[in-house]
């Protein structure tokens, strides 16, 4: 039975993070809200599951995950669901758990980058907020950017395995989540990014060795690899982006 993957089939948004990890561990996976309504799929489908749930467990909001009488929720958790039980995360316990609190930090950043052009609620529009989204883009560009991106730049010059990986001396779902943050925020944040590139060196080298991958190349190049846009995570507003 392939896994079912839940999660709106309009934007990539955090189920990007999950698809990335089925992806590349190559796991029989349907992207159920994708699939045509007489293949059992759709938003219904989705809204279905979160309404009544699986035996009593009921996600509060995509991406979930169903594999056969298991349901697993939020991102980082499907993404260990996954990963851990298809080769993408280190055996050794000490590192699988640290690999654990990387995605954990990853959830943490994805919010913060969502959060600036949604500071005040994610119930109004962009344009509703437009003000105090300009004063929290100033901030997360000068300090809260740097701060998470030169924390994964330590972690992968700190690696004793050598600092092509975030953990251990293989690709782990850690350097996923690594790598579609960098994604996005090149793209919500293209002067920015473009600015302080050099900063983090052994950033930027994982994300072009991933881009380069033959496990990923394939997907990212196929159509089940969604854009971003002005509708997810990582949104490009021109007057959010400054070159610092």
């Amino acid at each position: 039975m392939p896994i079912d993957l839940y999660y709106w089939p309009m934007i990539p948004g955090r189920g990007e993070f999950v698809r990335l990890v089925l992806e590349v561990a190559d796991v029989d996976y349907r992207d159920v809200a994708r699939l045509p309504v007489e293949d059992g799929g759709g938003i219904d489908a989705m809204m279905a599951v979160i309404k009544s749930g699986i035996d009593g467990k009921i996600p509060f909001a995509p991406p979930f995950i169903v594999d056969g009488d298991r349901l697993v929720s939020q991102t980082a958790e499907c993404c260990i669901y996954v990963a851990e039980r298809n080769g993408l995360a280190p055996r050794e316990e000490a590192l699988r758990l640290f690999a654990r609190s990387l995605a954990l930090t990853t959830a943490d950043f994805v919010a913060e980058i969502h959060d600036v052009h949604h500071p005040v609620g994610t119930g109004l529009y962009y344009e509703e907020q437009k003000p105090e989204a300009a004063r929290r883009a100033e901030g997360f560009r000068r300090e809260r950017l740097p701060k998470f991106l030169n924390w994964y730049e330590r972690i992968l010059t700190g690696n004793p395995k050598g600092p092509d990986w975030l953990v251990g001396d293989r690709l782990s779902y850690a350097d996923l989540g690594l790598f579609q943050c960098v994604e996005g925020l090149g793209y919500a944040f293209p002067k920015r990014m473009a600015a302080a590139g050099d900063a983090w060196p052994k950033v930027m080298a994982l994300v072009g060795r991933l881009r380069e991958d033959h496990r990923l190349g394939s997907y990212l190049s196929s159509d089940r690899r969604m854009a971003f846009n002005e509708d997810g995570i990582f949104r490009h507003y021109p007057e959010l982006d400054a070159e610092n």
